[in-house]
């Protein structure tokens, strides 16, 4: 009901006095005439034009706007965080008037793009073994017990729509070309081009029109597998719609049945297997058959799929006085001879290869950790501080390292220790392991203690039977190839008779 059908009711029907009608409504009565006296048509009160807080701001604001909307989506700037910078210029209004300003210009921009026929898009086709899309999107599964954020790539032929998605832990370089090299194994081959949005992982500088600053890591990468990467316009995800699409598809098709994994390659698999069975169950949207039907005969298009890229990231790094170097938070050892010296990181997305001197120093596996309120991780290889130790047997008994040590050393360590000289004993064990395989001496330092003769000199003994062939009950030792001799010596008893025969009759030397 009108508030003039109220008034007219309160005077004609009701017959109540103007001053009564105005103590009801909180009107005036002046006003409460104006209504009365404007028959059966709703008055108009003009509303004064008043300046708003934001006028002095808004076409800043605008342009603000403006530039953000260019911007993908996770790139932007909140209103939240506009409104904090305009009160850093001096704006001192309210949140509302910014979020309120926001809808009607993006209301006004939109209803101009619809004018202007910028909302209209035009189909695209492609050629077998043309093209194929790539785009990055955030997921999450359990792994190890534990719900986690994942990075997940998607790859897409654009002709066939065979995909393939696959889920990493960040979104690197190395992650990156892993990704791409999975992808061109399951199609069978490489295409002739890759369509991409502006990663920072590909380009450095997005310059005026189809103009880009390309990383060079990423372009050594398209070099190998001979592809042209192509990238889209800024905020035209149409132009890879197909891989935007998958995005959305993957969510119901594999994310809302997946069940748990006990790590990250589990669930790769996983992913792996379920796309490529996927193929089959999917119609193609364009051409007769399903996807996998497609691709079969697309295959015949893809370029021969080469080796595979070695893309790593290379990091220079110097190693500490205690034989570490740090990434990522966590840090990892290095061999004792290249402390205090620059080495090479090579970054791959399950590895670590440290290098130095044209030589791979030692491989660790990569440790990440999303969470900054974990502590770090020291992840040790005892073997790379026996050099140090044979300096310094003292630092046996608490070292860090050496609480790794393998069940059959510790417990020869536990038992060395007890008696005087028994760590420098310990250290000239453990230095076997430089000069002979490590499976030998640690299945002789187990059969000493096994029969209860744990000192340095029968677990060489043993070592050496061991590498002989003279003791059963370990594995077959195969001999180093710097200990093999080229002429091996004969036994010939024949030397020995003929000595004999010479001095029958005469006097034996002494």
């Amino acid at each position: 009901m009108g508030l003039l059908n109220i008034i007219r009711k309160l005077r004609l029907r009701d017959k109540l006095p103007i001053r009564e009608i105005a103590r009801r409504t909180g009107m005036s009565r002046n006003t409460i005439k104006k209504y009365l006296n404007a028959g059966t048509i709703e008055p108009q009160f003009a509303t004064p034009e008043r300046q708003s807080k934001l006028d002095p701001f808004s076409e800043k604001l605008a342009g603000w706007l403006k530039t953000e909307a260019a911007k993908s989506r996770k790139q932007r700037r909140t209103l939240k965080q506009m409104h904090a910078d305009l009160v850093v210029l001096g704006f001192d209004g309210s949140y509302n008037r910014v979020a309120a300003f926001a809808r009607d210009w993006r209301a006004d921009r939109q209803r101009d793009q619809q004018t202007t026929g910028r909302g209209t898009f035009v189909p695209l086709s492609f050629r077998p073994g043309e093209a194929f899309q790539f785009d990055w999107s955030e997921d999450f599964a359990v792994l190890g017990g534990e719900r986690t954020k994942l990075q997940v790539a998607h790859i897409k032929l654009s002709h066939s729509r065979a995909f393939l998605v696959r889920a990493y832990l960040l979104q690197t370089h190395e992650m990156l070309f892993d990704a791409h090299w999975h992808g061109f194994r399951v199609f069978g081959g490489v295409p002739e081009r890759g369509i991409y949005d502006n990663m920072k992982t590909a380009v450095d500088r997005v310059g005026r029109g189809k103009d880009r600053q390309i990383n060079m890591r990423f372009l050594a990468m398209a070099n190998h597998y001979v592809f042209e990467p192509a990238f889209c316009n800024p905020a035209a995800g149409w132009e890879k719609g197909q891989v935007e699409k998958n995005v959305q598809d993957a969510r119901h098709r594999l994310w809302q049945l997946m069940p748990s994994f006990p790590d990250l390659a589990a669930l790769n698999d996983w992913l792996e297997q379920r796309c490529v069975a996927l193929w089959t169950d999917i119609p193609h949207a364009a051409l007769p058959g399903s996807v996998a039907d497609v691709w079969a005969a697309e295959q015949a298009t893809l370029m021969p799929l080469p080796p595979a890229f070695d893309g790593f990231v290379e990091l220079s790094k110097r190693v500490s006085p205690t034989c570490l170097i740090s990434f990522e938070r966590n840090r990892y050892s290095v061999p004792a001879s290249f402390a205090n010296r620059p080495v090479s990181l090579r970054v791959y997305p399950d590895r670590l290869v440290v290098a130095a001197e044209g030589q791979i120093l030692c491989e660790h596996a990569r440790v990440i950790q999303r969470s900054h309120h974990l502590p770090p991780h020291t992840i040790y290889d005892w073997r790379h501080y026996l050099a140090v130790l044979q300096r310094k047997p003292g630092a046996l008994r608490n070292g860090a390292p050496f609480a790794e040590f393998p069940p059959a050393f510790k417990q020869l360590q536990d038992l060395m220790l007890r008696k005087p000289g028994g760590d420098r004993e310990m250290v000239d064990i453990l230095a076997l392991v430089l000069h002979h395989d490590e499976q030998a001496v640690l299945v002789a330092v187990e059969m000493a203690l096994a029969e209860g003769v744990a000192t340095k000199t029968h677990v060489l003994n043993l070592l050496h039977r061991l590498i002989d062939g003279k003791t059963t009950g370990g594995p077959d030792i195969d001999t180093p190839q710097a200990l093999i001799l080229q002429r091996e010596p004969e036994a010939n008893v024949e030397r020995y008779d003929g000595l004999r025969a010479r001095t029958a009759g005469g006097r034996h030397a002494s």
